[in-house]
């Protein structure tokens, strides 16, 4: 489970996030939706006890994360926007570290990495430096990182972009299975229709605030919209600036 309340984080005089409350349930997949520079992922950041809040209450497994970052860690598996790893290691000695580091047992370690390794089609590289693969290929490598050590809270921030669609496929069921398990989620995407296919519930943030959440027919319903993407640009107020924008092209072409 995740609860945030009142969260709050400030880069010099500029709040990221502003007094941000919500939850995820146990066994929730839940949307944390915005434009670029919303806030989601200072927020993901704080979760996974990377960064800490300037003011406000996050709590993991009913850890706060600035009290109990180390506890809070071992909880988590975050996958980032970007992955950043050991580049200079093979990435099956990458993923015998994490496994000494999250204390996995070897027999349970070679099981699971046998499956996921298979899943995500990743053979040919584990004897390859890290720093030499595709982007892609680091982003399947960093999603295996994550999950390894069975986390009960999952902390996905963009983390489909690289992934082509057979790879995106499978780690959907990846999620759904471990969703099944009671895992609880955070899943940050611009790909709304990806949100709309895979989260129980989601919340639209803009400015660092919470500007409605619920499940995705709820927000259409309340919004008179189709799809999560015409809720989107309304309720972030970017209808008007999208037609403007779509109107001058097809103007000048």
């Amino acid at each position: 489970m995740i609860s945030v309340k009142n969260l709050t984080k400030y880069y010099g005089e500029k709040a990221a996030v502003k007094d941000l409350s919500f939850e995820v349930k146990e066994g929730e997949i839940y949307g944390l939706l915005g434009p670029n520079g919303s806030g989601k992922t200072t927020t993901m950041r704080i979760l996974s006890g990377i960064i800490e809040p300037s003011s406000g209450r996050a709590e993991v497994q009913g850890l706060n994360v600035k009290e109990h970052p180390v506890e809070v860690k071992k909880k988590v598996g975050f996958i980032p926007e970007n992955p950043k790893t050991f580049e200079s290691l093979t990435t099956i000695e990458l993923f015998n570290l994490i496994g000494s580091i999250r204390g996995i047992e070897e027999k349970k370690l070679r099981k699971k990495l046998n499956r996921l390794v298979k899943a995500f089609e990743l053979e040919e590289y584990m004897n390859q430096y890290v720093g030499s693969l595709s982007f892609g290929t680091k982003q399947k490598v960093s999603i295996i990182s994550a999950i390894l050590h069975d986390p009960e809270v999952i902390i996905i921030d963009e983390a489909m972009n690289g992934l082509d669609p057979k790879m995106a496929k499978i780690f959907r069921e990846i999620l759904f299975n471990l969703k099944n398990k009671g895992k609880s989620m955070i899943f940050s995407t611009h790909v709304l229709p990806l949100a709309e296919m895979v989260c129980d519930r989601v919340g639209m943030i803009a400015g660092g605030q919470l500007i409605t959440e619920g499940t995705v027919e709820d927000l259409k319903e309340k919004s008179h919209e189709k799809d999560l993407e015409d809720v989107f640009l309304k309720l972030t107020k970017s209808e008007t600036e999208v037609s403007r924008v779509v109107n001058a092209l097809r103007g000048s072409m």
